[in-house]
């Protein structure tokens, strides 16, 4: 499964990035305000850090509005992934970027139905929000069981199920054990995939040991 980091921060990306878990990165308007930058900067930027796509978010909510902006996006870098809404203007705008050889990340998906429309509009990427149906009370990692098995009956669809609003490595986990392509993870959840007390614990006595030795390696 593939890691991408949820996040407009490029010191973060930049870390993260170092240590080889990053596929790629997924921004929003939220996101992106947070940085305080223009949004082109902050792409490009992104986009010279990470080779794998980057996704950069459209504001317009008509179609002729997003094919405008996601082309202006597009340009950036060869990278960038137009992310636009499940909405029927969204789904126009992404059929036509795609056949432009666009790629092209549908998002605020909450429901298999939508799922389906957006790999026949030709999307790169679908993002299901688990996080958010598991707020409302809703089995967020479940939409993801159905969009993977719909997938997997078809396969001339090749958009990849990228799992967003994920609030804990158990999301990532049960993500990757259903089979999702991709997960957009807050570098926050991803330091905690590092985290076991049991780890700790050992790497603790290993030193212990090792200092009543009194050896150095060099």
């Amino acid at each position: 499964m593939k890691f991408f980091i949820d996040t407009a921060d490029i010191a973060e990306i930049r870390a993260l990035a170092a240590t080889g878990m990053v596929d790629g990165v997924t921004t929003n308007p939220s996101l992106i305000a947070k940085s305080g930058r223009k949004i082109a900067e902050v792409i490009a930027e992104i986009c010279a850090t990470v080779p794998g796509p980057v996704s950069a978010e459209v504001t317009a909510i008509e179609a002729e509005g997003m094919l405008k902006e996601g082309r202006y996006l597009r340009a950036i870098a060869h990278n960038v992934a137009v992310k636009v809404p499940l909405t029927p203007d969204g789904l126009r705008a992404c059929k036509t970027l795609s056949e432009e050889g666009v790629m092209v990340n549908v998002t605020l998906c909450f429901s298999p139905a939508q799922a389906l429309l957006a790999a026949k509009a030709g999307a790169s990427f679908i993002s299901p929000f688990v996080g958010r149906l598991d707020d409302i009370g809703q089995d967020g990692m479940g939409l993801i069981a159905e969009i993977v098995q719909i997938y997997n009956n078809y396969p001339a669809l090749k958009t990849e199920v990228l799992v967003a609003s994920v609030r804990h490595p158990q999301h990532v986990v049960a993500a990757a054990k259903m089979g999702a392509d991709v997960c957009t993870i807050p570098p926050a959840v991803l330091k905690q995939l590092y985290a076991h007390p049991l780890t700790d614990k050992g790497l603790a006595a290993f030193l212990a040991d090792w200092k009543k030795t009194g050896q150095s390696i060099l």
